[in-house]
């Protein structure tokens, strides 16, 4: 309440005048503006609303003398304008009260609102003097009697309350001395809002019938003044929570009329739009009612008409990520959206610009991108440092088994591991070419007995230490076929399955290295099958499971391509491998190599 203080008392949150009957969501129905400010019209008001109104029976109740109605009807018409004169709430609360107590002569007024909870609250307190009320003594009023009146929606008057039967058990009355009472409701269509209380202590100055009547006009007029102020306050705060959410929105948004002219800038979109040199606000832009497109760089100013003009044509949203907004100091990479909307009835379709700008983001993708060039050139090292070591690890062999040879004079055993250092130099070589060639490692395709392959490979084996212990058995089929593999990669799978199985299978101290190898030819599927089984401690199914993407490894120091490499190069052959492996039983793997193939170029 401005300028005045919120009295003490029963209405006050620790006191309010509870309303049985009346529930909180009463409180909280809307109606529409009715503000009325002909005198035609106010005056035909107060006669259909005078017919309405009960007369209360009073003891001491008197009429006004004729011919001052007239006058009433002026003043309350008075009255009634400086009421809606205001869509404050505060204020139209505190003209009401002041002009009550003028026009009918009261000691004392108050204005109760309906609170949600269904408690009568005093929003507005003054006595004769138009002061506000603010002491606990002169805030007492009596309680039966506003309660009466907002549970029943009923005025009530009586010009001497002291010896009114109706109060003759209202302690209030007598403990504040009171003499006429005036209270009427304040309602809006049938529905109650609060109620208007006024009363004189002053025997001499009595309330007579026709001031409820005036009482109760006034009322209605403010109960619709005070609707209308809750409307506009509800409004008013809906503005603001709308526009604080515009303001404060990451993205940018602009709304613009038929003609491109900018209604809604708000801050995000200045911050996106505004160029360093050019002095406007976003303020400015709505006011003057500038042309959106008025503010974008000349380049590209015309895709902006041209995609505003098909948006409101064919009422569809236009979606631009990213759109590059070059600007005189930088550039600018913004997500775009270019959509209608709909205003009031009647009114042309808007067009609402939501721009995003996401520079920051596309930066970071940009580097996502390089670091995972980055991340694929160091695998594709790894995998190549892999396969070279394999390679080195074959000539190492060949080329340890040599000196021994040579101090036990075998020399008729000499020129195979020569011949093996010289093959494996060649598939090293090869496979460097295609690196130099920065082509795709080929597959070199001879037809082969896989028997001789596996067999030529273990033979080159036995001799390393690290095969010493190891006990192989192999079990083929009779009816093998002859089929087309890359010999050097074939070889290069089984070493690595040799390798790892002995690894695992070192895990177990107690236990001698025992590798199976079983092939056999799978006439009902078309192809050959190459099992390679150990006797190691197995792994578990979440190992499994992993086994062949790039960079797991269980080892100490491993790299974790070598399986990945595995089956690259069998899927390359056209075939499939799969592991077989249970904690305590080993493992399996099996390469499946088909008779008849078509073969795709290896992706190193």
């Amino acid at each position: 309440m401005s300028g005045t203080k919120r009295p003490e008392g029963i209405e006050i949150d620790t006191a309010r005048i509870a309303v049985p009957g009346v529930s909180a969501s009463t409180a909280t129905e809307k109606t529409p503006f009715e503000h009325s400010t002909d005198t035609d019209d106010v005056l035909a008001k107060m006669q259909q609303s005078l017919a309405k109104i009960p007369i209360a029976a009073a003891t001491g109740s008197r009429v006004r003398d004729k011919g001052s109605s007239s006058d009433d009807y002026a003043a309350l018409l008075t009255v009634s304008r400086a009421i809606n004169s205001t869509l404050v709430l505060d204020d139209i609360l505190k003209i009401v009260m002041e002009q009550a107590i003028e026009l009918l002569r009261a000691e004392r007024g108050f204005l109760m609102m309906l609170e949600e909870d269904g408690k009568l609250c005093v929003r507005s307190a003054h006595n004769f003097r138009k002061d506000s009320v603010d002491t606990t003594e002169d805030f007492r009023i009596s309680r039966t009697v506003a309660r009466q009146v907002a549970e029943t929606g009923e005025p009530v008057y009586t010009s001497n309350a002291q010896e009114d039967q109706r109060f003759a058990d209202n302690k209030s009355i007598l403990e504040l001395n009171l003499r006429s009472i005036l209270c009427v409701p304040l309602k809006t269509k049938d529905r109650l809002i609060g109620v208007c209380y006024l009363d004189n202590r002053v025997a001499t100055r009595p309330f007579v019938r026709d001031d409820l009547y005036l009482f109760n006009l006034l009322a209605e007029q403010a109960s619709i003044a005070i609707e209308n102020a809750k409307l506009y306050r509800d409004l008013e705060s809906l503005k603001i929570y709308n526009e604080s959410i515009v303001e404060q929105t990451p993205a940018g948004i602009i709304v613009l009329d038929e003609d491109l002219r900018v209604l809604t800038f708000n801050n995000m979109a200045e911050n996106i739009f505004r160029e360093p040199e050019v002095d406007w606000t976003a303020e400015q832009l709505a006011v003057q009612r500038v042309r959106f497109t008025d503010l974008i760089p000349a380049p590209d100013r015309i895709w902006w008409e041209d995609t505003l003009d098909l948006v409101r044509e064919t009422q569809q949203t236009q979606v631009k990520d990213p759109y590059y907004h070059n600007t005189s100091s930088k550039e600018k990479v913004l997500s775009v959206k270019i959509s209608t909307l709909n205003g009031i009835e009647g009114e042309s379709p808007k067009l609402i610009v939501m721009a995003e700008d996401i520079t920051e983001k596309a930066i970071l993708q940009k580097y996502v991108i390089i670091s995972e060039k980055l991340v694929a050139k160091a695998e594709s090292a790894a995998a190549i440092g892999h396969e070279l070591n394999n390679y080195l690890a074959l000539i190492s062999q060949h080329a340890e088994l040599l000196p021994i040879y040579l101090e036990r004079k075998q020399l008729d055993k000499m020129p195979g591991s020569c011949q093996g250092i010289l093959d494996n130099i060649d598939k090293m070589k090869r496979f460097t070419d295609g690196l130099m060639d920065f082509s795709r490692m080929e597959t070199e395709l001879v037809e082969y007995d896989i028997r001789y392959l596996i067999e030529d490979q273990l033979f080159s084996l036995k001799p390393h230490q690290k095969f010493a212990r190891t006990k192989f058995e192999c079990k083929f089929d009779s009816n093998l076929p002859v089929i087309r593999v890359d010999v050097g990669q074939i070889q290069q799978v089984l070493l690595n399955l040799f390798n790892n199985a002995i690894e695992a299978i070192e895990t177990i101290k107690s236990r001698r290295s025992k590798i199976t190898i079983a092939v056999r030819h799978n006439t009902q599927h078309g192809n050959i099958e190459i099992m390679v089984s150990d006797n190691g401690p197995g792994m578990p199914e979440e190992v499994r499971e992993k086994l062949f993407e790039p960079h797991f490894t269980t080892k100490t120091g491993g790299h974790g391509l070598g399986l990945y490499n595995c089956k690259k190069i069998i899927e390359n052959h056209g075939g499939q491998m799969i592991v077989e492996s249970k904690p305590g039983k080993g493992t399996t793997f099996t390469v499946r190599l088909p008779v008849t193939n078509k073969f795709a170029s290896f992706d190193s």
